[in-house]
């Protein structure tokens, strides 16, 4: 099932990439085949670390907007906190 996405990666320099999409699992793929975005060519492989589901593309692309306006320790407690809701299946 597809979704409107905006999700969080961590490439192999560390580095994070924020971006959209309404199919993870492909686009996961894209940028693990270097198919991805030109940032994360070089950067493979990546990782998921944050995800948020939206009901439209248009709410997926202005919350990447959002996330790509934050710092980089504002990102790193969004994820933080993404990923302990996961780990308490909340």
């Amino acid at each position: 099932m597809k979704q409107n996405v905006t999700y969080i990666l961590e490439c192999s320099d560390k580095t994070l990439y924020t971006g959209w999409t309404n199919d993870m699992e492909k686009r996961l793929e894209a940028h693990n085949c270097g198919q991805g975005a030109k940032y994360t060519r070089g950067r493979t492989p990546v990782k998921l670390v944050y995800l948020e589901v939206h009901e439209t593309k248009q709410e997926a692309m202005q919350r990447e907007a959002g996330i790509k306006k934050l710092s980089r320790k504002e990102k790193e407690a969004l994820i933080q906190q993404y990923q302990s809701q996961q780990k308490h299946g909340l």
